[in-house]
């Protein structure tokens, strides 16, 4: 067949296998069954470097061992591992032996015990005894190379992957090796905290206890501890993890490697901040406003009684401000309590959702072996979902292009063309739709278009309340009742402003920060990792979050399910049922069981391939001349989650604006410089950070950085009376 790969024989360890030509030899071996054993070799890492000599083997024809990592298969070739070879076998030991010189033996209380693969092969492979009898070498131990990584020096055996994976995939270039020979470490530029939304993946990259997660120090042993598979539910990409579990409580994540999703790669906010299921200010139980004596908890039959109270006295339409963190499950059970059981509802949605992309879906995976991936929007793409940014640059590794803008010309001559949109604001799915018909990408293999959401689950939010509800969004009149759902709604300046309006309101929260002071009655919330139920990712990909951890308040679904009861509304409490309701509408039918583990990516077959004109947003009003457009995002390390993990402190966004090094230099602005923004009477003052990653005419600045400055600014480097001003 045209194009099918050239195979070749190789022979290991007697066993002859065919595969591609080029095939790594670890990877043919394994076709032949056979293990040939490593610490250094990772292949998401790039290029092998044969650093350990843990893969040695013998090739025929050759004086010498090979480290196996480093080879490709060829046709003819034979070798012989540790299995067959005695001279391999020799070699191996001898590898082990040299690492364990100044490798110290503390496996019963090294965190990496019994999860260890030095520990594993050193059991298979090495020598049974020692014959060194000096004294090993002694490190500071342990050092905080960030508030989230600590690293013990004296366990390092210098396999390199932190630093491959530091210079060679988040490209950060931070981590490096120091000195030479058995006084290599691994380090920081001058001992700098380690930073960056990626970080924590090289914790598991390393084969030893040399770096390790501070908050699962001392916390667990794996015969105590349960895997449990779920989907991170903290942004829209839906990275596949596990969550460590002891005595009910999570301990620590790691991640599940879906190949088309996130490689494996985890970025610092999913993988840290699990820990504000335990913030001391955690709502346990609901919390009633009452007149003169503030807030006080109550029991959950008065909250329920409370709640039916509030929902039958609403003398205005009833709203429900949904946060796009709810499962699909919880959204639609909602949605058909109040569309059902009341007459005057209104739902606000937390973004618009455009069905218009189906015709465009692609594996996230797609876009590393793009030709051209035209990056459009004003948000860094790591802000909104930082594992696209690092498929982002292993496409540029692979030589593709990378615009950000379009150009038409670059874009109808490449074969692969994969566009991509940023934010901010709404009907961004509608706008890069449109785009993509315009290029005629429909149809066309290795082509497609991704919307990246603000929220972790607004297509699932969105398909469940069009299950249940056929309605429009519009901004309402009245509000008799706000129903506030989740904490990110409930830190939203526009449900507060519509809080403002209502004559009541209940919220749905999980912290006593956010919403208490303000509403009428509060339900405490659960985290996705309390949750049984399903999430819809960016690619439109249906995934299925388990249950990891026991929540201390009962599940929403529950108290809805008694609740609705109250109002002749049938809603059942298990997640498989609510799902099947929304599946036969919106799902095809799919069972609960079938989502399965590893979620393929479902096609849309009956997906229109032509965009609405009417769906495309209005453009927005050029700044005036000579001034800058304010861009407010909302960071990745921020929200009510990351304000409660101490260890990502460090990574939460500075008072700071971005710009462009055009803008900068055109108004004599260096890098560092306190600059001062001004708006219709307002000002602002803020350090100018350089980007490569700002668009010429647009201030990049965090949202709880711009205390409300929006639309064009004017933008100068501040003078010193200003800079010496309160």
């Amino acid at each position: 067949m045209s194009g099918a790969p050239e195979l070749v024989r190789v022979t290991i360890d007697d066993r002859e296998v065919q595969v591609p030509k080029g095939t790594g030899l670890v990877e043919t071996a394994l076709a032949a069954g056979i293990e040939i054993p490593v610490f250094c070799y990772e292949p998401r890492l790039g290029p092998p470097v044969g650093a350990c000599r843990m893969c040695l083997v013998e090739v025929e024809g050759m004086p010498k061992l090979q480290a196996g990592c480093t080879l490709t298969a060829q046709d003819g070739m034979v070798v012989k591992t540790a299995r067959t070879s005695e001279k391999a076998a020799e070699g191996q030991n001898a590898t082990l032996e040299f690492i364990l010189v100044n490798h110290p033996l503390d496996c019963p209380v090294c965190d990496k015990g019994g999860e260890c693969p030095l520990q594993d092969l050193t059991f298979r492979y090495g020598p049974g005894t020692t014959r060194m009898r000096f004294e090993k070498l002694t490190f500071e131990k342990p050092i905080p190379i960030s508030p989230a990584i600590s690293l013990d020096r004296e366990r390092c055996i210098l396999c390199y992957r932190c630093t491959r994976f530091s210079e060679t995939v988040s490209e950060d270039g931070q981590l490096v090796s120091a000195n030479r020979g058995a006084m290599t470490v691994i380090t920081t530029f001058e001992d700098q905290p380690y930073t960056g939304p990626f970080t924590g993946n090289v914790t598991e990259l390393c084969p030893v206890g040399a770096l390790l997660p501070t908050q699962y120090r001392f916390e667990g042993r794996p015969w105590e501890i349960v895997n449990v598979p779920t989907v991170c539910g903290l942004c829209p990409v839906g990275c596949n993890i596990s969550a460590t579990v002891r005595e009910g409580k999570v301990k620590r994540i790691l991640s599940r490697n879906h190949p088309e999703i996130d490689e494996g790669w985890l970025c610092d906010k999913g993988r840290f901040a699990f820990t504000h299921l335990r913030a001391p200010d955690r709502i346990v139980d609901p919390i009633k406003r009452v007149r003169r004596r503030g807030f006080e908890p109550i029991s959950w039959t008065e909250a329920l009684d409370e709640a039916e109270r509030l929902l039958r006295g609403a003398r205005g339409r009833i709203v429900t401000a949904l946060s796009g963190s709810e499962t699909v499950e919880l959204a639609y059970a909602l949605g058909t309590l109040l569309r059902r059981g009341l007459d005057s509802h209104q739902a606000v949605l937390p973004e618009e959702v455009s069905s218009a992309l189906d015709a465009y879906r692609l594996p996230l995976s797609a876009i590393r072996e793009a030709d051209v991936v035209v990056v459009l929007g004003d948000v860094p793409v790591v802000e909104h979902a930082p594992i696209v940014d690092l498929w982002i640059k292993a496409a540029r590794r692979r030589g593709a292009t990378i615009l950000r803008e379009v150009d038409e010309e670059a874009v109808r001559g490449a074969e692969r063309v994969v566009l991509i949109w940023s934010g901010p604001g709404g009907r961004g799915g509608a706008t890069v739709a449109k785009l993509a018909e315009r290029l005629g990408l429909a149809g066309r293999e290795g082509c497609g278009a991704f919307h990246l959401p603000e929220t972790p689950n607004g297509r699932g939010v969105a398909d469940a309340w069009a299950a249940c509800c056929d309605e429009e969004g519009s901004e309402p009149e009245s509000i008799g009742l706000l129903v506030v759902s989740g904490d990110e709604a409930a830190g939203d300046p526009s449900v507060r402003s519509l809080a403002e309006r209502a004559d009541a309101v209940i919220a749905i929260s999980m912290f006593h920060g956010l919403a208490v002071g303000w509403a009428d009655l509060v339900l405490p919330g659960t985290s996705y990792l309390e949750r049984d139920g399903t999430f819809v990712n960016l690619e439109g990909r249906l995934q299925r979050l388990r249950r990891t951890a026991t929540p201390p308040c009962p599940d929403e679904l529950e108290w809805i399910s008694q609740l609705a009861a109250r109002f002749g509304v049938e809603i059942s409490p298990h997640p498989a049922a609510v799902f099947a309701e929304v599946s036969e509408r919106v799902y095809g039918g799919l069972a609960f069981g079938e989502v399965g583990e590893r979620a393929p990516l479902r096609g849309y077959p009956e997906a229109p391939e032509h965009v609405a004109p009417e769906a495309l947003p209005e453009h927005e009003p050029k700044p005036r001349a000579g001034d800058l457009r304010l861009v407010a995002y909302k960071p990745l390390f921020s929200g009510a989650a990351v304000e409660r993990v101490p260890e990502l402190q460090f990574q939460r966004p500075s008072a700071e604006v971005a710009l462009a090094r055009a803008d900068a230099r055109a108004r004599g602005i260096a890098d560092g410089d306190l600059v001062t923004l001004s708006s219709n009477g307002r000002a602002l003052e803020l350090r100018a950070r350089l980007s490569r990653e700002v668009r010429p005419g647009v201030a990049l600045v965090a949202a709880e950085h711009a205390h409300g400055l929006t639309g064009s600014v004017s933008l100068a480097r501040s003078t010193p009376e200003e800079v010496e001003a309160p």
